[in-house]
């Protein structure tokens, strides 16, 4: 028999991850089966991962569209009403921001970039009214024929300019309360994508490879914030990757490069097996490696020209996360031997060109995790992408893996990196704060009052604050439940939790957000299939619905709380129930799951 202080410990610990459930601050704990493989039956996840929106940038009046020009959009009567839109918050006219927001037509879809830097973002909330991006985020003026005008960083476009995202939205699930992980720009989004962790970044020199932890170049665009005395520091902009012949223009640039420590989603997919990849626009080089350690690079210099007429090169290095930890990049841009490698060990080391994703789709050969980029043309990032080719992308990418034999077991993820510092009126309390000072070029500390005021940082570890900025997620599959917008708070690393829990990995460890990341639960349902195949037109309409395949309902090893053994249910993570709490009041807070899981995981080790 247990000690009664024993099982009051153990009682404790429940009630804290069943606190944890009730409150959206714990996603559930999955555990793969030796039977199946995944504790779903999603066995291939493949993440489209674009760039630089805000959800109220996408979404601001959903379901309703002008329909006054560009793609006719007609929504059903069961869209859901309570959708956190800037229209349900009649925030469309009476806006406290400088200029109230205003649509953009499919006319005006390439547009000015705006700042979406670290510091920026967070005082253009300014501690929770939202109400200063003009003076903060703005950019309403830039070369290049973009469309630019005063209040540009308030502005939306609706169901006619992206009308594929909300018919994917009408006929599977999205999300109205994603977020960053913390705040700032493109190659942080990356990394909290694939390790939930910003921290551990180390400054290189581009020429030599070796570190370089003084260099610095100025506070916004340093490689390292915050360093120790060793170095490691936190990564809050876009520094190249040092593992990566075409960073810094094939390093013929002075600038910085940024490695970074500990362990990512490839290295725990690695860890069991997993086959999985990174697929990029414009990754297969130009110009080979000759092979030898002479300090030549291949090069990548493919280019498209967006809808504009500008023509930018296909790859970007920052937009690469796995190039910045050793174990899982591909320095030289090797291609696989052979289609039947891709997924798996081999001298591409899980990293491909975006011609790979479908030769393996087309060939039945998905590996199980597929991250998935565009070239720059087509990844949606303001001034030199644009919501219309980024539309054409996630068509052609999405209906591919629809029509592959593998879309009866697949779940598609369309997520952000970064806002672009668009509007997006949805604040968030710091959930995890820092307290960095050093004052940035913007001439204000790098950490906002409301980031410094917040819960102390997870593991020290300064500059990731957050959650940041709200943006679109949605989930594209056909265990997804239909027309539905789940309010469940997640961010970026709630997708890596995602994928551990389907294939039985370890957490990425070292404070990585996975461990508190919320749940994508609430976007499937197991137990009901869709049996949905819907194809889409290039401008977004609907080309065909019908039912693409049987799809058995499966009943999932789920329980409602994280994993026991890497949750730290104590009173720094979460507010736990009182001890004395006993187990009918647990059942009812929703922790049944949780509290037989460990009844039979007790009665076994007996």
């Amino acid at each position: 028999m247990p000690s009664s202080r024993s099982v009051i410990r153990s009682l404790s610990a429940l009630a804290g991850a069943a606190a944890l459930t009730v409150l959206g601050g714990a996603a559930p704990g999955w555990s793969a089966t030796p039977d199946s493989g995944t504790a779903t039956p999603i066995k291939h996840v493949v993440v489209l991962f674009d760039e630089n929106n805000s959800f109220d940038h996408y979404f601001a009046t959903y379901p309703k569209a002008a329909n006054t020009d560009g793609t006719t959009f007609t929504p059903s009567k069961d869209t859901p009403k309570n959708i956190d839109t800037l229209a349900h918050a009649g925030l469309l006219k009476q806006n406290p921001n400088q200029y109230a927001p205003k649509r953009l037509s499919p006319e005006h879809a390439v547009t000015c970039d705006q700042n979406h830097s670290y510091g920026p973002e967070q005082y253009a909330y300014n501690g929770g009214p939202a109400d200063r991006f003009v003076q903060n985020t703005e950019v309403d003026k830039c070369s290049g024929g973009l469309f630019g005008e005063p209040g540009l960083v308030m502005d939306y476009f609706d169901g006619n300019t992206v009308t594929a995202l909300w018919n994917y939205a009408q006929h599977y699930a999205l999300s109205d309360r994603s977020y960053n992980s913390n705040y700032g720009p493109s190659t942080p989004g990356a990394i909290n994508l694939v390790s939930g962790n910003t921290h551990g970044v180390i400054s290189t020199d581009p020429a030599s490879g070796t570190e370089d932890p003084k260099q610095t170049d100025t506070p916004d665009k340093t490689a390292v914030q915050s360093p120790d005395a060793h170095g490691v520091g936190t990564m809050i902009n876009d520094p190249d990757p040092a593992y990566d012949d075409c960073s810094d223009k094939n390093h013929t640039s002075t600038n910085a490069l940024a490695v970074m420590r500990g362990k990512n989603i490839g290295d725990r997919l690695n860890s069991r097996k997993v086959s999985w990849g990174w697929f990029q626009g414009g990754f297969r080089p130009t110009s080979a490696w000759n092979g030898a350690d002479d300090g030549t690079y291949a090069k990548c210099e493919s280019a498209h020209a967006n809808v504009g007429g500008a023509s930018t090169l296909d790859y970007s290095p920052h937009h690469n996360p796995f190039a910045y930890y050793k174990s899982t990049a591909n320095p030289h841009h090797l291609a696989p031997t052979s289609v039947a490698e891709i997924g798996h060990a081999g001298r591409a080391n899980h990293n491909y060109d975006l011609t790979d994703f479908s030769a393996a789709a087309k060939s039945g050969h998905l590996p199980a995790v597929s991250f998935v980029k565009a070239g720059q043309y087509q990844d949606g990032h303001a001034g030199y992408s644009d919501p219309v080719d980024e539309q054409h992308f996630l068509v052609n990418q999405i209906n591919a893996v629809q029509s592959s034999p593998q879309w009866k077991s697949t779940a598609v993820v369309v997520a952000y990196d970064d806002s672009d510092g668009w509007y997006d009126h949805a604040y968030i309390t710091p959930r995890n704060g820092s307290k960095d000072t050093t004052v940035g070029s913007n001439g204000k500390a790098a950490d906002s009052p409301a980031c410094q005021n917040g819960p102390a940082a997870a593991g020290g570890y300064q500059d990731r604050c957050g959650p940041g900025t709200r943006q679109p997620l949605l989930v594209i599959s056909p265990y997804s439940k239909v027309d539905k917008v789940d309010h469940t708070l997640t961010d970026q690393a709630s997708i890596t939790r995602f994928i551990e829990d389907n294939w039985g990995t370890e957490r990425i460890g070292d404070h990585s957000f996975d461990a508190s990341a919320g749940s994508l639960s609430g976007m499937f349902d197991f137990k009901h299939p869709n049996n949905r195949q819907l194809l889409l037109n290039p401008d977004g309409s609907v080309k065909s619905e019908g039912a693409a395949h049987a799809v058995a309902p499966v009943t999932t090893h789920i329980t409602p709380g994280p994993k026991m053994e890497n949750t730290a249910a104590t009173s720094e993570e979460s507010p736990a129930l009182p001890v004395g709490l006993g187990v009918a009041a647990l059942l009812a807070t929703g922790a049944t799951g949780t509290y037989l899981t460990l009844r039979r995981r007790r009665r076994a080790a007996v």
